[in-house]
């Protein structure tokens, strides 16, 4: 054995003791942390030949890269609607890393049942029925892609094509119809072989995000009967706004269409008495995506992917191997996603979901709609600013009387927020997302104080 692995396979107490001392420190130190970190341009060094050890890597991660990441863990971390990680979810992740588990077959592990109680945590959670089954992901992204993926073997089955083992060229011509969909979405049919064009954007109600539930009938009539993919939107990117889910499932007993709802973050409305309505209707999805390392706070990457279809997911996922369980049953996980092997990303979620249960993220969930409000009436107020949409959920949407860039830069370079720049209805704007479990309104009123400094 390397004499540096043998020893740091001795002294691996002390190892991990260190680890976690520091990432103690920088824990402790998040509420003064920048929220952004001014980064330089860094010269690639050589492969070391030998190494430094763990602990020599641990002092030069320390002195090279540390102090140039962000404070994304943080309350005031306000860009790409991201989250922290719970204490429960760090728990869950650094031993998702101890015990290393492939999770993907019963064979050697229980890691699988666990990903199954979880999920069956999260569809409580959000409202769906036993008839979805979902599964672990990465993120948005392959959420989408896995269940526009299950949709277009859908279509397959509608028009008498085997898209898994024909291609999607067997289909024909694909229509995707949708109202304001996020850009995963046309990342996924560019994926898929459908491609980016096939999406058709459908006039959405006045002053909204939400599509017209008239307009979308029309669009769906005009196919004449032919099947089509609906990707409907609970909670778009800019102003939270949502699709009437209700109205537009119905339209399935006229209209031939696989219905994906981009939950990503949306879901969680389901957590807030007062804003629960907003997705009434996901049940009635054929696909839904949820993005966990969003409003779950569990760390980097971690999303899932329900459906009502699973033996049409196991079309297209399925993979075949003489050392391999065949997709019987309740198929192993490598049926079902684009991964072969997986970590266990499940773990840190079944520690938040058991350490705080449905209430403790209800808690976070409401603070954090709180905190969006609170920032909304503080902006109201400041001269220059105007918002862009009623605060609906989480996400506060404005534009000001001045270079947009220049704003962001300047509140990034001050270390007290990080916001991201948007385009709504044509107007450039800025979006603050509030999605941390540790943010307050005290965090709100410090960005507003800051907005209005650098405003006036």
């Amino acid at each position: 054995m390397d004499a540096r692995l043998a020893a740091d396979l001795t002294g691996l107490p002390d190892l991990l003791t260190a680890a976690r001392d520091y990432a103690a420190e920088v824990l402790d130190g998040l509420p003064s942390r920048p929220a952004a970190a001014p980064v330089p341009d860094f010269a690639p060094t050589p492969l070391p030949a030998g190494g430094a050890g763990a602990a020599g890597a641990l002092q030069l991660f320390r002195q090279r890269w540390a102090p140039g990441f962000s404070g994304s863990a943080g309350p005031r971390y306000l860009g790409f609607v991201t989250g922290g990680a719970t204490p429960a979810a760090l728990v869950g992740d650094w031993l998702t890393g101890t015990f290393d588990q492939n999770a993907v077959t019963r064979q050697d592990s229980s890691a699988v049942d666990l990903e199954r109680e979880t999920v069956g945590w999260l569809r409580s959670l959000f409202g769906l029925g036993d008839a979805h089954t979902g599964t672990f992901v990465t993120g948005a992204t392959m959420s989408n892609t896995v269940g526009l993926a299950i949709g277009r073997e859908w279509l397959g089955e509608r028009l008498g094509v085997d898209v898994a083992r024909q291609g999607v060229a067997a289909l024909g011509d694909v229509v995707v119809l949708s109202g304001a969909p996020h850009s995963s979405v046309y990342k996924a049919l560019s994926m898929l072989g459908i491609g980016r064009d096939r999406l058709r954007t459908v006039p959405l109600l006045a002053g909204r995000e939400a599509v017209d539930p008239a307009a979308l009938e029309a669009a769906l009539a005009a196919l004449g009967g032919r099947p089509a993919i609906v990707v409907a939107n609970a909670g778009t990117v800019n102003t939270v706004d949502f699709d009437d889910l209700r109205a537009i499932a119905a339209l399935r007993e006229r209209h031939p269409f696989w219905l994906h709802v981009d939950a990503a973050f949306g879901a969680f409305a389901a957590l807030s008495r007062e804003h629960a309505h907003l997705v009434a209707g996901l049940d009635l999805a054929d696909s839904v995506c949820v993005d966990l390392h969003k409003w779950l706070n569990v760390p980097y990457d971690a999303a899932v992917q329900f459906t009502r279809r699973r033996d049409l997911q196991v079309a297209v996922f399925q993979n075949s191997a003489a050392y391999l369980t065949a997709p019987a049953g309740d198929p192993d996980l490598f049926h079902l996603t684009p991964e072969n092997s997986r970590r266990l990303r499940a773990l840190a979620a079944w520690f938040a979901l058991a350490a705080y249960g449905a209430a403790g993220h209800r808690e976070i969930v409401t603070r954090n709609i709180a905190a969006a409000h609170r920032l909304g009436e503080r902006l109201a107020a400041v001269p220059g600013v105007r918002l862009l949409s009623p605060v609906r959920l989480n996400v506060v949407c404005f534009t000001v009387d001045r270079d947009v860039p220049a704003l962001l830069d300047a509140v990034a370079r001050s270390g007290a927020a990080f916001l991201t720049p948007t385009v709504h209805h044509g107007v450039p704007a800025v979006r603050a997302a509030f999605a941390n479990w540790r943010t307050r309104e005290s965090d709100a009123d410090r960005v507003a104080d800051l907005l209005s400094e650098l405003l006036t």
